[in-house]
C-alpha cells in the first residue's frame, strides 16, 4: 500500500469534509499529475470512490428527510442514459478505445475543474439572479425537462472526468430551484451522484479502467480524512477555503487542457 497515495486520500477527505466538495475535482487530477496514473483508471476508480464515499452522506441526509426524491430521479432520467452513451460511443469511435483516448479524458478533466471553479465562485451570485428573475415560476413541465437536461450534461462530464456530480451539480440545482432549502439541494446532489457515479464506475470497470488496489488504498486514507474535516468545518471559514480551492481548481485545470 502506497503511503503517498493514503495521506493523499485523507488530504482530500479532509477537504471534503470541510467544503463539501473536492472529490472528484482534486482527486483525478493527483492521480494523474503526482502519480502518473493513467487518465481512464484515475477516472474509473476516482467513480467507484465516490460512489463508496457519497453513499454514507447519502445515507444521513435520507435520514433527516433532506433529499428530493423527485428531483434525483429526473437527474437520473438525464444522467444515467446519458453516462453509458458517452462511456460506449467514446469507447467505440475513440481510437485505441477508451483506455488509449488520454487526450480526450485530460481535456474533459480540464474543462470540468474550470467550470467547478467558476461555479464555486459564483454559485451565490447565480442563485441571487434565478431567485430575481423568477425561475421557480416556470411552468413544472418546463422545470421538468430543465433537470433532465442538467442530467444529461452531468452524465456525459461525470463519465468521462469523474468531476461535476457535487458542486456543479449542486450549482444547477440552486439555479432551477433557488428557493429551496439549502440542505435539500445538498441532499439531492448527493443522492443523486451515488447512483451516476456507480453507474459510470461500473461502465470504467467493464472496460478495464479500474484499479482496485488503488481503490482500497484511497479509501483507506480517506474516510478517515472526511471524519476528520467534518469535524474541522465548524473552526474554518469556507469563505477563505472556497476561493483557495477555485483558484487551484483553474490552475489544474488550465494546465491539463494545455497538456
Amino acid at each position: 500500500m502506497d503511503l503517498a497515495q493514503v495521506f493523499s486520500g485523507f488530504a482530500v477527505g479532509a477537504i471534503v469534509g470541510i467544503t463539501g466538495v473536492g472529490g472528484g475535482s482534486l482527486m483525478t487530477p493527483l492521480l494523474v499529475l503526482l502519480f502518473g496514473i493513467a487518465p481512464a483508471t484515475a477516472v474509473g476508480t476516482d467513480l467507484l470512490y465516490a460512489a463508496i464515499t457519497k453513499s454514507g452522506g447519502t445515507f444521513m441526509h435520507a435520514r433527516r428527510g433532506n433529499v428530493d426524491w423527485r428531483i434525483v430521479g429526473l437527474l437520473a432520467c438525464g444522467s444515467l442514459p446519458a453516462a453509458g452513451l458517452t462511456l460506449s460511443l467514446t469507447h467505440h469511435f475513440a481510437p485505441g478505445g477508451l483506455g488509449n483516448s488520454t487526450h480526450i479524458i485530460t481535456v474533459a478533466l480540464g474543462i470540468a475543474l474550470m467550470l467547478t471553479a467558476v461555479a464555486l465562485v459564483f454559485r451565490r451570485r447565480l442563485q441571487a439572479w434565478a431567485q430575481s428573475h423568477d425561475v421557480d415560476a416556470l411552468p413544472s413541465s418546463r422545470h421538468a425537462r430543465l433537470t433532465v437536461l442538467t442530467g444529461v450534461v452531468l452524465g456525459a462530464l461525470v463519465s468521462l472526468s469523474s468531476v461535476g456530480a457535487g458542486a456543479l451539480g449542486v450549482t444547477a440545482l440552486f439555479f432551477l430551484y433557488p428557493r429551496l432549502p439549502a440542505r435539500r439541494i445538498v441532499g439531492a446532489d448527493l443522492a443523486h451522484a451515488v447512483p451516476l457515479t456507480l453507474v459510470a464506475g461500473l461502465g470504467h470497470w467493464w472496460l478495464g479502467n479500474v484499479n482496485w488496489v488503488l481503490l482500497v488504498t484511497l479509501l483507506t486514507g480517506s474516510l478517515p480524512g472526511i471524519f476528520v474535516g467534518s469535524h474541522l468545518a465548524q473552526h474554518i471559514p469556507e469563505r477563505v477555503l472556497r476561493p483557495i480551492l477555485a483558484g487551484m481548481l483553474l490552475l489544474v485545470g488550465a494546465k491539463l487542457i494545455g497538456a
